[in-house]
């Protein structure tokens, strides 16, 4: 009698290309935050509470000495993982389409999970998302979408502790009524910007608007690319086992994923939202 192990079906370098790279690139929350990779068991984030103080100061003359007030936050990953079945037809067929079918439809679930957390409350067993953090800045758009002056106010509210706005997100449900509002009455040209290197993309203020499902109804998030964190840990694994579907001739596939999320700089971050 033979006894089946579980093994890895992809080298690491496999697992990167098939799994982690897909996951970067489908998720919405990967192409906002900035993304930190590492083998630490936690990301440690520093906040700078107060900046240490410079004075003019005479030639000769001692510089005063200050302190920068520093504080931290400790973010912890937490496990997605992924669990699929497949044929060991499949498992055995050597060519690059067919371990790409299976490491693309786990990367589209994983990322999604990612996104749902990223933008949502809190998630058992899972990292708490922006819609928990306290100190995040707001713009009320009134009752409707009918201009872009709320965004033009997010910007500015960033702007005022020292971020910059690197995206807005939204549903595509407030995706296309922002597209619908024109540059004035009578016209047909959108209001909404383009990106002229990419004519599917669109932008608000020169901003990129991206769009996600996962974000709630009626919200845009602005969000600055330096004061949003996405940790992942470097040890993402694809494992194979054929002794729980041995009878069915299948190999069970599981995915595992570790990630943490961080808002250093709350006040950096702004909810625009209408109030109907």
């Amino acid at each position: 009698m033979n006894t089946v192990n579980s093994s890895a079906i992809l080298t690491q370098a496999q697992v990167d290309e098939l799994l982690v790279q897909p996951v970067l690139a489908e998720s919405v929350a990967a192409q906002v935050a900035k993304v930190i990779q590492t083998s630490a068991s936690a990301l440690r984030l520093p906040v700078v509470t107060a900046d240490p103080t410079a004075a003019w100061t005479a030639e000769g003359a001692e510089i005063a000495v200050t302190d920068a007030d520093l504080d931290e936050i400790n973010v912890a990953f937490h496990a997605l993982k992924g669990l699929t079945v497949v044929s060991n037809e499949l498992i055995a067929d050597s060519s690059p389409e067919a371990s790409q079918i299976v490491g693309e439809g786990l990367a589209r679930d994983i990322a999604k999970k990612l996104d749902a957390a990223f933008f949502g409350t809190t998630v058992t067993n899972g990292p708490s998302g922006l819609g928990s953090v306290s100190g995040v800045q707001s713009v009320d758009a009134g009752d409707t979408w009918t201009n872009l002056d709320a965004f033009h106010e997010a910007i500015s509210k960033a702007e005022t502790v020292g971020a910059t706005v690197s995206a807005f997100v939204t549903t595509p449900a407030v995706a296309l009524a922002l597209a619908k509002i024109k540059t004035g009455t009578g016209s047909n040209a959108p209001l909404l910007g383009q990106d002229p290197t990419s004519p599917t993309k669109r932008t608000i203020a020169g901003v990129p608007l991206f769009v996600s499902p996962a974000v709630a109804a009626d919200t845009v998030w602005s969000l600055p690319l330096q004061r949003t964190v996405l940790g992942l840990r470097k040890d993402v694994e694809v494992v194979t086992d054929t002794s729980a579907f041995f009878t069915s001739d299948r190999t069970a596939v599981r995915a595992v994923m570790r990630a943490g999320i961080g808002f250093p700089h709350a006040a950096a971050i702004v909810k625009v939202a209408t109030t109907p």
